[in-house]
C-alpha cells in the first residue's frame, strides 16, 4: 500500500506514477506498521499506515486560516490568483524551522470558492504553494466561526461569561456539532498529505482545539503539538463550559502543549487536576502531564515577531514619505499611539477615558498631547463589536469637543484600514505606545513598536535625528496581555483603574531622557532576540524532544467518539492471559494472592461500599484453599473491615493502605498491631510463619 504522502499526491498531480522500484529499506522513526508491530501488539492494538520512504523532515502547519491572499484574475477569465500573506504568523514561523524542513500548510481560505472550481484551487495550491485548502460550505463555517469559536470560545477565554443571552449568548449544542464537523474536516485533509512515520503536525490555536483527537485516533503514535494563541481561563471560568472534558481530552490527544505564560499553563493545568483527576510534574525543567501512560508536555514561550519584515518595510520609499507626511503633521506635539482591534476586550474605551482624565488634571498637556488611536476591524460581529464602536466614536467626540482648539486635535481616530507602511510610520513618530487591553492573549503591538522606534538612517534623517545617539521609546501596558511579563521595562497598569492609568500616561512623557533609552536598550535586546524563529525553532526542539520514544511504545487506542485516547505500554509489557494464569495457578504449590478492595471488588461509581455476599463467598473458598495466602488492601479503617470480613476467618487484612496489619494463620492470631507494618511485604516472600515468630519474640 503507498503512503498517502504529499510527495504522492505531487506524482500524481503532475501526471508521474509514483516509483515502485527497489529501494533500499531503512527503519521507520515511528513503528506504526500494523505487519511490524504484529509480535508485540495483540489483535485490538491499532497501528497506522505504512511507512514512507520520504527521508526529509517534514512540518505539516495546521491552522484556521492558510497564509494565503487570494483574488480574482484581472483579466476577466474568472480565475484566481494567490500570493503569500506575509502578515500571518503562519508563514513568519517558517523561518525557524530550518532549511532542511518541509513546511506544508492546512487551512481554509478567507474568500468562498465555487464547488465547481475548488479541484483547481486544491491543485494549484499544493503545487505552488504546499497548501492544502479545507473546503467548508458557507452555513458550516459560519456556526463554526462566528457561532462557536466567537459565541462561545473567545469570550469565556477571556473570562467572560454567558451571564445573559446579550452577553456571548447560551451555549448552542447545534453550534458546537458544527464545530467537531469542521475539525473532522480539518483532520481528513491532514491523513491526505501526512506520513505518519516521519511528519510532524503543529496545530493552531482554539478554533482547532480537538483536531487532535481525529489525528490520534487514526494515527496512535502521531507526533503532535499544539499551540494556545489566546488565554486560557482560570478553572472556576473554563469549568462552565458544557463541554469542557471534551476540550481538555482532545488536548491532551497531543505530545506537547504551548502557551503563551506561565499562568495559562498554571490554568490548564489546575483544570486537569480538578476535572479529570490528573496529576502533573515538573522534572529539569520540563512540566509532564501523565496520561494514560503518556507524557504529555507543557510548553511555556511566547511568540515574537518577524523583524526581518519589519524592516523591510521600514526601508521603503512609502515608509519614507508617510513619516515626512506624519512629522509635518505633528510638529510641536507629543504623539501617543493606541493600536487595537474594534471589540470588546481591547479597552479602547478606557483608554479615552484615561486620555479624558489627563487632559482634565494636567492643563500643560493640553494643546500638546495627542493621542492617536488606530482602531483595526473587529474580527467578530455582533452587538458588542456595534455597543464598542458606538461608545468610542461618542468619547472621541466628547474629548475633541471639550479640549479641542483650532489646529489641536486631543484625539485622533483611525478606524479605516491602513496598509502596513502606514501603521509603521506611526510607530516611528510615537513617544510612546498604550496597550490597555483587558484581557489578551499575547499582543505584539509593543514588539512592533520597538523595532520601529529603532528607526534607520533614512529615517533618521527625515526626523532630524543624529544617528549615533540612543534610541528611546516608552510603554504603557496591561497587566492582563500576554506580551506584559516580557516587558519589564514598561509601566504596568490596570486599565480598570482610570486614573492609574492617566497618571501612567503622564509619568511616560516626564520621564528623563537616558530613563527612557535605558528602557528602550532592554526592550529592543528582548526583542530582537526572541523573535518568531526563536519562538517556532524552540517548539519544534521540544516536540521533537517529547516524541522520542514515540518508536518503542505500544499504543491501544480505547474510547469512542471524543473520549478516544491512546494507552502508551512501555515495550516490555507483556499483557497476561487468563489461560497463563490459570495454568501457573494449578501448578504451583504456594500461592500469595494480594486483592485490592476500593478499586477492585467495589467500583469506583458505585454508591455502596459493602461487600457483596459473593464476593466473601469467593474470599472465603481461596482462603480455604491451605495452598493459598490471602491479603486484602484498602484505605478504609480497621474496624469497618474487620466487621465486613469476619466471616473471612484466614483472611488478611492490610487497613489504611498498609498501617494497619490483621495476620491470621490457622491457631495464630494476631491483632492490629502498627509494629506488623514491615510483615505486609514479607508476606510477598514466603516464610511468614517464621517471621510472624520472629517479630513476635
Amino acid at each position: 500500500m503507498v503512503s498517502r504522502s504529499y510527495s504522492n499526491l505531487l506524482d500524481l498531480a503532475s501526471g508521474d506514477a509514483p516509483s515502485f522500484g527497489r529501494e533500499r529499506k531503512r527503519l521507520p522513526r515511528v513503528a506504526t506498521v500494523p505487519g511490524i508491530l504484529t509480535d508485540l501488539d495483540d489483535e485490538n492494538s491499532v497501528g497506522s499506515d505504512a511507512p514512507s520512504s520520504f527521508t526529509q523532515d517534514r512540518m505539516i502547519i495546521v491552522g484556521n486560516q492558510l497564509p494565503l491572499r487570494a483574488h480574482r484574475n484581472p483579466d476577466g477569465s474568472g480565475g484566481w490568483c494567490f500570493s503569500w500573506d506575509e502578515d500571518s504568523l503562519l508563514l513568519q514561523l517558517k523561518d525557524g524551522l530550518g532549511e532542511d524542513v518541509e513546511v506544508i500548510y492546512v487551512g481554509s481560505l478567507k474568500e468562498e470558492i465555487a464547488p465547481s472550481e475548488q479541484d483547481d484551487v486544491a491543485q494549484t495550491l499544493l503545487e505552488t504553494f504546499k497548501c492544502v485548502p479545507a473546503f467548508i460550505p458557507p452555513d458550516l463555517f459560519t456556526k463554526f466561526y462566528h457561532g462557536f469559536c466567537k459565541q462561545h470560545l473567545w469570550p469565556l477565554f477571556h473570562y467572560m461569561l454567558p451571564l445573559s443571552p446579550d452577553l456571548g449568548g447560551r451555549f448552542d449544542r447545534s453550534l458546537w456539532q458544527a464545530y467537531v464537523s469542521v475539525n473532522k474536516i480539518f483532520a481528513d485533509k491532514v491523513m491526505e498529505v501526512i506520513s505518519p512515520d516521519d511528519d510532524y503536525v503543529w496545530v493552531h490555536d482554539y478554533h482547532l482545539m480537538v483536531l487532535p483527537t481525529f489525528l490520534r485516533k487514526r494515527f496512535n503514535r502521531v507526533k503532535l503539538g499544539f499551540f494556545l494563541h489566546s488565554p486560557f481561563p482560570s478553572s472556576e471560568i473554563y469549568r462552565t463550559l458544557p463541554v469542557r472534558d471534551e476540550l481538555l481530552r482532545a488536548l491532551l490527544n497531543s505530545d506537547l502543549i504551548g502557551f503563551h505564560t506561565f499562568d495559562y499553563a498554571r490554568h490548564f493545568l489546575s483544570c486537569c487536576s480538578r476535572m479529570l483527576g490528573l496529576s502533573y510534574q515538573s522534572k529539569r525543567g520540563y512540566i509532564g502531564l501523565g496520561y494514560y501512560g503518556r507524557t504529555v508536555n507543557i510548553k511555556i514561550l511566547p511568540v515574537g515577531i518577524h523583524i526581518g519584515q519589519l524592516q523591510s518595510v521600514l526601508n521603503l520609499p512609502e515608509t519614507e514619505s508617510k513619516v515626512a507626511e506624519l512629522h509635518d503633521r505633528f510638529r510641536g506635539q507629543t504623539v501617543m499611539l493606541g493600536v487595537d482591534d474594534m471589540d470588546i476586550f481591547k479597552g479602547i474605551s478606557l483608554k479615552l477615558l484615561a486620555m479624558e482624565q489627563l487632559l482634565t488634571q494636567h492643563h500643560n498637556k493640553r494643546g500638546e498631547v495627542v493621542l492617536v488611536q488606530i482602531a483595526n476591524p473587529a474580527r467578530g460581529r455582533g452587538r458588542n463589536v456595534q455597543e464598542v464602536q458606538s461608545e468610542t466614536k461618542a468619547a472621541v467626540r466628547r474629548i475633541n469637543e471639550t479640549f479641542g482648539s483650532p489646529g489641536y486635535t486631543p484625539v485622533v481616530l483611525i478606524d479605516s484600514p491602513l496598509q502596513f507602511y502606514e501603521r509603521i510610520a506611526y510607530y516611528t513618530i510615537a513617544e510612546c505606545c498604550l496597550v490597555t487591553a483587558v484581557r489578551d492573549g499575547m499582543n505584539l503591538i509593543p514588539y512592533e513598536y520597538i523595532i520601529c522606534r529603532q528607526g534607520n538612517e533614512k529615517l533618521d534623517e527625515t526626523l532630524g535625528l543624529n544617528p549615533s545617539a540612543p534610541r528611546k521609546s516608552m510603554l504603557v501596558v496591561s497587566e492582563f496581555i500576554g506580551c506584559s511579563p516580557s516587558l519589564s521595562g514598561a509601566i504596568r497598569v490596570n486599565p480598570w483603574n482610570i486614573d492609574a492609568v492617566a497618571e501612567a500616561m503622564n509619568s511616560a512623557l516626564i520621564v528623563p531622557e537616558p530613563e527612557k533609552q535605558m528602557r528602550h536598550e532592554k526592550h529592543h535586546r528582548y526583542v530582537s532576540t526572541h523573535d518568531v524563529a526563536y519562538w517556532a525553532h524552540s517548539f519544534l526542539q521540544d516536540l521533537e524532544r517529547a516524541c522520542r520514544d514515540h518508536v518503542r511504545r505500544r499504543c491501544w487506542g480505547i474510547g469512542f467518539g471524543l473520549g478516544f485516547r491512546v494507552i502508551a505500554l512501555d515495550p516490555n509489557f507483556r499483557k497476561l492471559s487468563v489461560e497463563h494464569i490459570v495454568s501457573a495457578y494449578k501448578r504451583t504449590k504456594h500461592r500469595a494472592i494480594l486483592l485490592d478492595y476500593d478499586g477492585t471488588m467495589i467500583l469506583p461509581s458505585s454508591i455502596s461500599r459493602t461487600p457483596n455476599m459473593e464476593a466473601v463467598g469467593v474470599l472465603n473458598s481461596l482462603c480455604t484453599d491451605p495452598k493459598n495466602v490471602v491479603f486484602l488492601v484498602s484505605g478504609k479503617d480497621r474496624e469497618t473491615l474487620a466487621e465486613w470480613f469476619s466471616s473471612c476467618e484466614k483472611l488478611g487484612i492490610a487497613a489504611e493502605h498498609g498501617y494497619f496489619v490483621r495476620y491470621e494463620l490457622h491457631l495464630l492470631t494476631l491483632k492490629y498491631d502498627i509494629r506488623l507494618r514491615p510483615l505486609f511485604f514479607l508476606l510477598m516472600f514466603g516464610h511468614v510463619e517464621e517471621k510472624i515468630m520472629d517479630n513476635m519474640a
